[in-house]
């Protein structure tokens, strides 16, 4: 059975607090294929790498990621006294050792992200594989995909599977990323008809990590990468 793609989900978050550096620099530490990260766009119009539209849940805080400025932003302390960074800072600190999956995770994140991205394209000899763009919502994707007709897209799919597929078909998408615990081997099988990759999510249990490997995936997600390295 082939070993599939190990993807650093938020980083390596079963070690470290999620999206923080310490986070990324543990997935490259346990030998990740790539890794995740989250963005929203924030009120002064930065693009910052964070999961929760709130901070209730890392910052015990009610605000919405989205209404704060860069500063305010800094200011913060995660739990672990960690640092929300921008998707700048990622970027060059992952520094092309493995390719970054960008997840738009808010609102009107195509635009400033596809300019962060072809920034360094253009000035800092990074290439369009050094890139995966996802997100839950279709929209985005479509608009991405008109600001760059070459990047890698992956579509992703909380349930009904199949359905993605015309629509990854029609973005030229390379990808469609499902929830594991909805994902059939057959769905995968099918899938895999139409000339598209399956990156599951999220696989962190040393049984569902055998199980997705049965099924044929060609990546996974996963809070503890060692965990899949393991089983081969």
């Amino acid at each position: 059975m082939k070993k599939p793609l190990i993807i650093g989900h938020r980083g390596a978050m079963g070690y470290e607090t999620e999206n923080t550096m310490l986070s990324f620099q543990k997935a490259l530490d346990l030998f990740v294929d790539l890794i995740e990260i989250d963005v929203y766009v924030i009120k002064t119009g930065e693009v910052v790498v964070f999961h929760d539209k709130t901070l209730k849940r890392l910052a015990l805080s009610l605000e919405n990621i989205e209404d704060l400025t860069l500063e305010e932003v800094k200011s913060i302390n995660l739990i672990g006294n960690h640092k929300i960074p921008t998707l700048i800072e990622v970027i060059e600190f992952i520094d092309k050792r493995v390719p970054l999956n960008i997840e738009l995770k808010g609102q009107n994140t195509a635009l400033p992200t596809h300019k962060i991205v072809d920034n360094f394209i253009q000035k800092e000899k990074y290439t369009n594989q050094h890139f995966l763009i996802s997100s839950f919502d279709w929209n985005e994707l479509k608009i991405f995909r008109k600001l760059n007709p070459e990047i890698p897209i992956a579509l992703l799919s909380q349930q009904n599977h199949l359905d993605a597929i015309p629509f990854a078909k029609k973005l030229k998408a390379i990808a469609i990323n499902p929830w594991f615990f909805t994902l059939t081997k057959q769905e995968v099988e099918e899938i895999h008809k139409y000339n598209l990759k399956v990156y599951t999510y999220t696989v962190n249990e040393i049984s569902d990590i055998k199980e997705a490997i049965y099924f044929g995936v060609d990546g996974m997600f996963c809070n503890f990468p060692d965990r899949i390295h393991a089983c081969f």
